[in-house]
């Protein structure tokens, strides 16, 4: 392969599949790291799934919160993907602290890959900047046509930075003098094998299944994603001349349920399951808490989302099919936290 790749935040879960897909296809790699403390760790992480043409693969520092060493980053490169977001080392006591370093760590890619000429950027954004403000009804679907309300009740910090971010990217790229091609992958709950003690945000659901804390179940459905099938339609979405100006929903196909993911893992998993409850809570229980508590806030959104939510615009344009199903993505998740004893 010929083309020179940048990969933003190549510590990260998605990242790192990223990083191995690439390396596997033969790719020119450079990824971005905050400090270089890290390299010894994704290359030892690469290392032990079975990549061998380690040669490949450079690295450079570069922080989102700052302008130095971007150009340099993308001198090169013919690819951009965005993967990394800001890193909070502690709860964001407002949305200003969120949404800014988001909006602005986009907008300094963005600038430096049109400045150095690269063709294109694959941003990963999320599946809330598309589908929490379409509410579930018979009939009705989510696609990439949709986007969330920046002010639905319930949603979180993250999600609001990350839509704004998206909002902010298609702003820029729409400008008339502006010739950097440009896509995102909006994916759902991420989950499947970790390859590292770095798991996603997604696997609390799980650990809270698991250690007990969650008593009792709210009725919430949920589309999740492999990893691996989340990094694949990134390639893709690189590739693909017609991905240029579109974004990606990446789900598995069909959806879940907490509930679901509670009887999996007592069926499949008992000897790690004993502390899992399959009690339900009632729904009126959810929307009295949504009262008092941000969490259960949350929750309540979640609970009245549309959850048919469409992949067919990546399995037409991209080609793409996701690898596994809801169960095999919930195991395969499992099956990590296990190996790296993080349960």
């Amino acid at each position: 392969m010929n083309q020179k790749v940048l990969v933003t935040g190549g510590t990260g879960f998605v990242g790192v599949h990223i990083l191995l897909q690439l390396l596997q296809k033969g790719y020119d790699v450079k990824t971005t790291l905050r400090s270089m403390k890290k390299k010894d760790m994704i290359i030892d992480t690469l290392k032990e799934n079975g990549v061998q043409n380690l040669e490949k693969l450079s690295f450079i520092e570069a922080d989102l919160s700052k302008d130095c060493n971007w150009e340099e980053a993308m001198e090169d490169r013919d690819y951009v993907f965005s993967v990394a977001s800001p890193v909070f080392f502690h709860e964001p006591e407002s949305e200003e602290e969120a949404i800014r370093p988001a909006i602005e760590g986009i907008t300094r890619i963005l600038k430096a890959a049109q400045k150095m000429n690269v063709t294109r950027v694959v941003m990963t954004s999320n599946f809330g900047a598309v589908g929490f403000s379409k509410k579930a009804a018979i009939g009705v679907v989510t696609t990439e046509e949709d986007w969330t309300d920046e002010n639905e009740a319930g949603l979180s910090i993250y999600e609001k930075s990350k839509l704004l971010a998206e909002r902010a990217a298609w702003d820029f790229v729409s400008q008339p003098d502006i010739t950097l091609e440009f896509a995102t992958v909006n994916p759902v709950a991420i989950f499947g094998p970790s390859l590292s003690e770095h798991i996603s945000g997604s696997f609390m659901l799980i650990n809270n299944l698991l250690n007990g804390s969650m008593k009792r179940i709210p009725e919430i459905p949920l589309n999740i994603v492999d990893v691996r099938d989340v990094a694949d339609i990134h390639i893709r979405a690189m590739l693909t001349p017609e991905a240029n100006g579109e974004r990606f929903i990446a789900s598995a196909d069909g959806q879940t349920s907490l509930q679901e993911m509670a009887e999996i893992l007592k069926a499949k998993r008992p000897q790690i399951s004993k502390n899992v409850s399959t009690k339900k809570m009632p729904n009126v229980a959810l929307r009295t808490a949504a009262l008092v508590n941000k969490q259960a806030k949350e929750g309540l959104l979640l609970h009245g989302m549309n959850r048919n939510v469409k992949n067919d615009k990546a399995k037409q344009m991209l080609g793409w099919q996701p690898i596994s199903t809801n169960e095999e993505v919930i195991l395969a998740s499992v099956d990590s936290m296990m190996n790296f004893k993080l349960i």
